[in-house]
């Protein structure tokens, strides 16, 4: 979500979601929305990754950033939203859907990513995931700027292999992209078994032998 306004005059235009830059300086003078953003979530991005969602507080977020805590409050709706988003960006690139033409090894290859996000940061997928069910603004965040748009990334991916012939045409996409990301959800969430690579393997080969034509 992008910041509409300011508390301590800084410059909207040229503005950034990537949390990469260190804890701003104190000083007078009007600072970049894009350096005053950075800070914010490269903070964020520290407090979540070390302490848990529950450490990432405005207070805690504006303290380690070195910005005004209302400007949080104006960019961002609640603590875990601003959460999300700091994790979010971190895990972004890693996340991207291949489109070699072979959707079998792309579904591989992306499910491989997958499993090794999880195996390194499973817990704070876990607790942002829980956090959600008790903050609207969190539960939002998630679903609008994270769970729909990877939704129709595999979706269109999907698509794309059903329109080459690699996918029957009766498949419901939708439900595969559950019976995949689904099934790797579960077991992080409900971890009776492990999450692994090998796993992902076995969903895919299984998944294979019912969908192609």
């Amino acid at each position: 979500m992008k910041p509409t306004d300011l508390s301590d005059s800084t410059d909207l235009s040229d503005s950034t979601d990537t949390p990469v830059a260190p804890a701003l300086k104190p000083g007078r003078g009007r600072r970049r929305a894009e350096d005053v953003r950075r800070a914010t979530l490269a903070a964020a991005a520290e407090l979540l990754f070390a302490e848990g969602i529950r450490a990432v507080t405005f207070e805690k977020v504006a303290a380690r950033a070195g910005v005004s805590k209302m400007t949080l409050y104006k960019w961002w709706p609640s603590p875990g939203s601003l959460a999300f988003e700091a994790y979010f960006g971190e895990l972004e690139e890693t996340l991207a859907f291949p489109d070699t033409g072979d959707v079998r090894a792309d579904l591989t290859a992306q499910l491989h990513a997958f499993v090794a996000l999880l195996e390194r940061s499973g817990a704070t997928v876990a607790e942002v995931i829980g956090a959600a069910q008790s903050d609207p603004e969190l539960a939002a965040a998630l679903a609008e700027q994270y769970v729909r748009p990877r939704r129709r990334l595999a979706v269109e991916r999907l698509a794309v292999a059903r329109q080459a012939g690699q996918i029957r045409r009766d498949v419901d996409l939708e439900t595969l992209v559950d019976q995949l990301w689904g099934a790797c959800y579960h077991r992080l969430l409900m971890p009776a078994e492990p999450l692994s690579a090998e796993f992902a393997d076995r969903l895919v080969a299984n998944l294979f032998a019912g969908i192609t034509p």
